[in-house]
């Protein structure tokens, strides 16, 4: 466990080149050109090569700006939502991550699931798949999602292996593809001839075709995926926080390049050289353009071994997701209290995940169409979740003309999910379910592990310090709520443990008051500050909690004297059942039986227990 956690905050022991990273996140993002081309022909018919000129330039000057400024801001691995994170206090702050965290688990969850389903498809339609697979998609597509699992639960190391294997294949089997299919279109000039002709057919003018374009563009978000995992994975890149930040942004900048390149010309060359009806629902083009070229132009030879390279990518695009699930979430969920302690464990989380994509394939029958809203909505709420925390750095910090910019690049990402949501609701929907289970499994998780420590630390200052060490035999401390700190609120505190708990007035005693500052919070180091008031000696400091701070405070005092404390307290009034509310959302509630029950579950000895007094 500790060793998770020291991933959790520095990333693997082993880190990789910033290209081999690439290549873990690249099987996402390159891994779209299997069926990228296609939609594109669906969605914009003729128009595909300008619709994807325009994604393009998206990704350029839009994407990879934004996420470039990402990586230098939020350099270890949080992403966008650490950035946004810091712009609402408290509760609303935690929930307005979690929402977030919906989105980002149904971009990274649907994406293995999603991947997984379209290599199933590609495996049933190959001409050598074997008979007995036909009708069994849902359970090829769990065995692939089960071997991806597999894969890291062995290790990170491995699956970056594979991946750089599987990305420098398929690169070069599409670069092949595609330099046979421009050779094609130059031998057969006509067929550019008659795709001119059919634009300046059916579209009046180029600014018609710009803003029709302009209009079918979010039908192709899922050529935008793969920028929010390659900033969560940044702690695997190589080198110090410079390094790593400069690794990082040459990774996005090549990949945002390479795939880039290779949309421009497979949209061309499938758009030109591919009949429109092939593209249909049942087409033999449908879902699988390049292969249909790589089969007609080069045999089924070579055919068979693009979809074998296809299949195999896609199967292992899941492997992006799952190295941004479990790089992304132990940062936030089990820090504010609401996941178990294991969750920071990698393998278990492997698990987890893998359960979740299980179920998910189950519930939609291994549909690549059916998910396919849900993929896309998360990642444009990603994206412009990323474009809105760096248009807003950029203002915080006084970059006018970034603001401006990076705003005009949040505008359009806001058209996009906005045009996508009412086109495909349904991503909204699968989002809203991940959203609401994350938050109500949270909210209940952080309900159970309330009475837990949750205190990493105790510091003293010189004067509290000096406080504990004068302090003889046994240390009595009255908790005191601090209202006017004057000299008749201490007395009256004093008068009252005398009549409540017969302390004699020989024995020194030490106030100690808390002041609850964000109760959102879970974990904390304690800062004890010694203060002297009216000849009271004080032990004050801020908490999340106060029950919990008090029995880490005793605690640690018992460590350090030898000697057991005591705490002394008078019964809070009021409903119980509204104490422990205020206990769970304000940090205060009936605070001496809470105290006694985090000592009771961090102490089992009970003759080593500190001592609560309540009267």
């Amino acid at each position: 466990m500790q060793t998770d956690r020291k991933q959790i905050e520095h990333g693997p022991h082993k880190k990789h080149p910033w290209w081999q990273v690439m290549c873990l996140t690249g099987v996402d993002y390159f891994s779209t050109l299997g069926y990228q081309p296609g939609i594109a022909a669906l969605a914009a018919g003729a128009l595909s090569p300008v619709a994807t000129l325009l994604l393009v330039l998206l990704t350029l000057f839009g994407a990879l700006p934004v996420y470039r400024r990402v990586a230098e801001e939020s350099p270890n691995g949080q992403g966008s939502i650490a950035m946004l994170e810091k712009l609402a206090p408290q509760w609303w702050g935690k929930l307005f991550v979690l929402a977030l965290l919906g989105f980002a688990a149904t971009d990274f969850v649907i994406t293995m699931t999603l991947s997984a389903a379209d290599a199933t498809a590609h495996i049933l339609e190959n001409p050598f798949a074997p008979d007995f697979l036909q009708g069994q998609r849902v359970l090829v597509t769990l065995f692939l999602l089960a071997l991806l699992g597999g894969i890291f639960l062995m290790g990170f190391s491995e699956a970056i292996g594979i991946a750089v294997v599987l990305v420098a294949v398929y690169l070069v089997l599409n670069a092949v593809v595609v330099a046979v299919s421009i050779v094609h279109v130059l031998e057969a000039p006509n067929l550019v001839v008659d795709w001119q002709h059919a634009l300046t057919t059916n579209y009046a003018s180029p600014m018609a075709m710009v803003v029709l374009s302009l209009l079918v563009m979010p039908k192709l978000a899922l050529g935008l995926s793969g920028f929010e995992t390659g900033v969560a994975v940044m702690p695997v890149v190589k080198g110090e926080l410079q390094a790593r930040i400069k690794g990082t942004k040459r990774l996005l900048t090549a990949a945002a390049l390479i795939m880039s390149v290779f949309l421009i010309f497979t949209s061309f060359a499938t758009t030109v050289l591919i009949p429109a009806k092939e593209f249909d629902e049942g087409g033999k083009a449908a879902g699988r353009a390049l292969a249909y070229l790589a089969h007609d132009f080069l045999g089924d030879w070579f055919g068979t071994l693009y979809d074998v390279s296809t299949i195999a990518i896609l199967w292992f695009a899941g492997a992006s997701a799952m190295a941004g699930l479990i790089n992304l979430v132990p940062r936030y969920l089990p820090r504010y209290g609401m996941a178990p302690d294991w969750t920071r464990a990698v393998r278990p989380l492997v698990l987890v995940f893998s359960a979740i994509g299980f179920a998910i394939t189950v519930i939609f029958d291994a549909d690549v169409d059916a998910q396919g809203g849900a993929y896309a909505t998360g990642v444009l709420v990603l994206i412009l979740s990323a474009s809105v925390a760096v248009t807003l750095s950029a203002w915080r910090k006084g970059q006018s003309q970034l603001m401006v910019g990076f705003g005009v690049v949040s505008a359009v990402f806001a058209f996009t999910l906005v045009d996508n949501v009412f086109e495909r609701p349904d991503g909204v929907k699968i989002a809203s379910f991940f959203i609401v289970a994350i938050i109500v499994t949270s909210l209940i998780s952080r309900a159970t592990r309330s009475t837990e420590l949750r205190v990493t630390d105790v510091h003293y200052d010189g004067l509290a310090e000096q406080f504990v060490n004068q302090a003889r035999g046994e240390i009595h401390l009255i908790a005191n709520e601090p209202h006017e700190r004057d000299q008749t609120e201490y007395n009256d505190k004093i008068r009252e443990q005398w009549l409540n708990h017969r302390l004699r007035s020989s024995e020194q005693v030490l106030f100690v008051e808390v002041t609850v500052v964000d109760a959102s919070d879970f974990e904390s180091e304690l800062r004890v500050c010694g203060e002297e008031r009216y000849g009271h000696q004080i032990l004050h400091f801020e908490s999340p909690t106060v029950p919990n701070a008090l029995a880490a405070l005793l605690l640690d005092l018992r460590d350090r004297s030898g000697q057991v404390p005591h705490i002394y307290f008078h019964w809070t009034e009021g409903n119980p059942v509204a104490a422990m509310l205020r206990y769970l959302l304000f940090g205060g509630g009936d605070v001496p039986p809470l105290t006694r029950e985090v000592l009771r579950k961090a102490e089992p000895d009970i003759t080593r227990r500190p001592h609560v007094h309540v009267g």
